[in-house]
């Protein structure tokens, strides 16, 4: 029951169900006054069964605004078969009705999920679902399901583990993606492969990020990295097509080193991409401030961002901006603007008067600077940019802007060690032009790795893998892993490597983030389910929740003293 009204001794209800509503009207005419009280008494939200018979509504008593507003039920009969308490929060009526709290919606997601636009939003992802299992089957690629219970791995993230009960003091892992079991399908003759896996990573939660998650999984046999991306863009324009978007491949190819110099990032949003960054430090003269001079002699730039027609902006909005650009670790975020009179602002100072002449540009434009290394200056320059974008002014050059982003390196510093440690995953093949310099020079080396972005989102990543096993045990050891610890934990698939390996690479698309972005959502919680908060918490089923010393004892794992 979505709604009730009574006019006049002709009571009327709004049922509801996933298809939509209609209106049952329950007149003296065709119900006894009996039934009449049994609708009047029944609560909103309770379950019930009408017997009565479709008819046209009068003319001027038709509703446009419902699916059904040329009908009615003329109803003979009410059974309430599921009666409802108060409800604890209210399912809204409709868009634009104000929202509870979001942890109170989780708490009770049963009545949240009975909202329209949430069970829009999961029969879209069902929908989705089947078309990327046809899209697949129709490329011939066959479904395989890969072990949940698996052996912990490194994959950049935490595992879960989970205790063994007949194996004292072993555990398993949740898998944190099929990875190597679709490289060993590869190796066993199943050259095309997919399947719609459960992933889980103990990792800190933000709106487009769950413990567990789904993704669309492949792997292809006897092909180089352009096959696999052919096959993605095909499920990619299914995809958008069975959420009523009409998008063409092939996508946008852009080298990772080029993503990160002109948008300082490597998911640029390139439905604005003519908004770009520029390195400025050829033009820094002795005019410039010391600080800025001497972040130049310890090897960084000075990049920008010109943003035509706004000089007019507000220096609250120059603060947010910079608050973005220290957010990323920059000392402070430099501007000045073109005026009449020449450049004006705290710039003029900073790069010097000099600089901002040979860098030139009309009246209006307002430019936008970061000072020091890479690391720095293209996050700084990111946040600044994606704040620009948001600007009434500022052109959207495409709906639909996909991308390739290829040619990543094959290794990083770990953000708080400065550890070498792989760029993705260490299955990843070193590019070809680059192999001479994998033991002597490691950081120089590209990977034969590819990210699908779409509108400034990571759709999903993938690669060409390594099938020499002698390869794969000099990328570990370029890890810090022993021979020891190889046999230890990845033995199965070095020797699984040795029995004769096909060329082979594959992909990952993350399917919720994917369903998020087609129903219109910000968050990945709109289109699960029951998900989880951002503090890693399950409010509807309570979890997760302490477990007794008894079953603790059952898996040989010792409770935790007070």
């Amino acid at each position: 029951m979505h709604r009730s009204r009574d006019l006049g001794g002709i009571a009327f209800l709004d049922l509801r169900d996933r298809l939509g509503l209609v209106q049952v009207s329950f007149d003296p005419k065709f119900a006894s006054p009996d039934v009449i009280a049994g609708a009047q008494a029944a609560g909103l939200e309770s379950t019930v069964i009408i017997e009565g018979t479709v008819s046209l509504r009068p003319v001027e008593m038709r509703n446009s605004d419902m699916a059904t507003g040329e009908v009615e039920v003329k109803a003979t009969s009410i059974r309430v078969v599921g009666p409802a308490v108060t409800p604890a929060i209210p399912v809204a009526r409709g868009k634009g009705a104000q929202l509870p709290a979001e942890e109170l919606r989780l708490k009770h997601r049963l009545l949240d999920l009975r909202r329209p636009e949430l069970q829009a939003n999961l029969m879209l992802r069902h929908r989705l679902l089947q078309r990327a299992r046809s899209s697949m089957t129709g490329m011939g690629f066959f479904e395989i399901e890969t072990p949940i219970l698996t052996k912990p791995t490194p994959e950049g993230a935490r595992d879960f583990l989970v205790p063994s009960r007949v194996h004292a003091g072993e555990f398993y892992a949740l898998p944190q993606s099929p990875q190597i079991y679709k490289q060993m399908l590869m190796v066993a003759g199943f050259d095309r492969y997919f399947q719609i896996a459960r992933c889980f990573r103990d990792e800190d939660l933000r709106a487009d990020r769950q413990l567990e998650f789904t993704q669309i999984d492949l792997e292809m046999s006897f092909i180089e990295q352009r096959d696999v991306q052919r096959v993605v863009e095909q499920v990619l324009v299914d995809l958008w097509a069975e959420a009523g978007e009409s998008v063409s491949a092939p996508f946008l190819r852009m080298k990772w080193h080029d993503a990160m110099e002109k948008y300082g990032v490597d998911k640029p949003d390139l439905r604005y991409a003519s908004l770009q960054l520029s390195d400025v430090t050829a033009h820094v003269g002795d005019d410039a401030a010391s600080f800025v001079r001497d972040a130049i002699t310890a090897g960084g730039r000075v990049r920008a961002l010109k943003l035509a027609n706004a000089a007019d902006m507000s220096r609250k909005e120059i603060d947010v901006m910079a608050a973005a650009a220290k957010d990323a670790k920059a000392g402070g975020l430099i501007w000045a603007k073109r005026t009449e009179a020449g450049w004006e602002g705290q710039g003029v100072k900073a790069i010097g008067a000099s600089a901002l002449e040979k860098i030139g540009g009309a009246v209006g434009d307002l430019l936008l600077a970061v000072s020091g290394p890479d690391h720095v200056t293209s996050p700084a320059l990111h946040n600044v940019r994606m704040l620009a974008i948001k600007r009434p002014n500022v052109e959207v050059e495409a709906k639909h802007a996909f991308c390739w982003i290829v040619d990543f390196p094959l290794f990083e510093p770990d953000a708080e060690t400065g550890a070498r440690v792989f760029a993705h995953h260490p299955f990843t093949s070193p590019h070809p032009d680059d192999r001479a310099f994998l033991e002597t020079e490691p950081d120089r080396c590209r990977a034969l790795h590819y990210d699908a972005v779409y509108n400034g989102n990571e759709l999903g990543s993938g690669s060409i893998r390594i099938i020499d096993p002698a390869l794969q045990s000099t990328v570990f050891k370029l890890l810090g892993i022993s021979d020891a610890d190889q046999q230890k934990r990845f033995g199965f698939m070095l020797d699984g490597l040795a029995a004769g390996a096909p060329p082979h690479g594959g992909f990952a698309l993350g399917f919720d983030r994917i369903a998020m972005l087609l129903a219109g959502s910000s968050s990945l919680r709109d289109v699960i389910a029951f998900p989880k908060t951002t503090a890693a918490r399950a409010l509807f089923e309570g979890a997760p929740t302490p477990i007794a010393a008894p079953d603790l004892k059952a898996l040989h794992i010792a409770p935790i003293a007070d």
